[in-house]
Parts: structure tokens; sequence; C-alpha cells
């Protein structure tokens, strides 16, 4: 996958900004991809380019104009291609997961610190998941949104951003109980 196709599939909520997308990347792609704003604008200007999205300038006063970006039919159809197709498997690479593995002959302590940093970086990441959760279901049950909901990618996604966020609570809380023990 690419930055395009995230992109692409940011833009399926409407038309945006480079500062709202990277807004709502932070909110929602992030849970399964990365990006600074940074990137996301050489990638929209990119993809502008290739025809994939368009761009209208919006005047404003007292700020800078900004840049509304939306999906055109290539976009879409580009969109459709990409996942039509299987994807590639996942793979780790974690230096987090580097730095368990050398505890052993490295810094015990400063192994500890970043692996309890992890965990309180994925409790905040699963409690802002878990607003966003409640805000897409606005009082519905999970079934009554997902029968009625005109997009579910988006809340299938926040699903599995929040179990990964859990599993790394539950990973890093494991590894700090172990350390504890061995270390004291």
């Amino acid at each position: 996958m690419s930055l395009r196709h995230a992109v692409m599939a940011a833009l399926l909520e409407g038309e945006a900004s480079g500062y709202d997308l990277a807004k709502g990347f932070d909110a929602s792609v992030a849970n399964f991809w990365m990006a600074t704003p940074q990137q996301l604008y050489r990638e929209l200007d990119r993809m502008r380019e290739a025809g994939l999205v368009e761009a209208r300038v919006v005047q404003q006063e007292r700020r800078p104009n900004k840049r509304l970006f939306s999906l055109t039919e290539a976009g879409r159809r580009e969109l459709r291609k990409f996942t039509a197709r299987p994807p590639r498997p996942g793979a780790i690479r974690d230096e987090m997961m580097v730095m368990v593995q050398a505890v052993d002959a490295g810094d015990a302590e400063g192994v500890r610190a970043a692996v309890e940093e992890r965990v309180e970086w994925a409790r905040a990441k699963i409690a802002r998941f878990e607003r966003l959760q409640a805000r897409l279901l606005d009082g519905r049950t999970e079934d009554e949104f997902l029968a009625h909901a005109d997009r579910v990618g988006p809340y299938l996604t926040l699903l599995r951003g929040l179990e990964f966020e859990r599993e790394n609570e539950r990973w890093g809380e494991r590894v700090l109980a172990v350390l504890r023990e061995r270390v004291g």
C-alpha cells in the first residue's frame, strides 16, 4: 500500500484541505498508516498532477488561501483497482522489538522506560479511539450502526486500531511485569 491509497481512502469522506487531511489522518487513518503533513502535501501535489484528485482554491480573509482536494473519477477508479487486488502480507518493523530482544545485554532501565512510554501512548490512543467510536455510534448499538451507516470502512479500521492498541497495552504490561521480576 502506498500513501497515495491511504489519502484516496481518506478523501472518501469528502473534500478536504491538506491541513484537514493531516488532522483526519491523526484521528482515523493513523491507526494503520502514518504520514507527516509534509508527506501528505507532497503526495497531494503528485496526485493532482496524475489526475487522481482535483483542487480548488478557497479565498480567505486574514489567512492564506487554502486548497480543497477531492477525488476525481480517475482517483475512484484507481481506488477500486487497488481494493480488487490481494494485499501483501503485513510485517512488523518496530524498533521497540529490537530493544526488548536486546534487553539482556542492554540498558534494562532504558528499555523499561521505553515500554512504559509505549503503554501510556497505547492507553492515550485507546481513549481517543473509544471517543471516536462513541461519536460514530452516536447512541446506536454497533449492529444498528453497521446496518444503516453509509460507510462502514472507517468504523472497521477503527476497530482494528483499537485492538492493535489494546494488544500493545497488554504486551507492554506483560514485558514490564517480567522485567520487574528479573531486575527488581
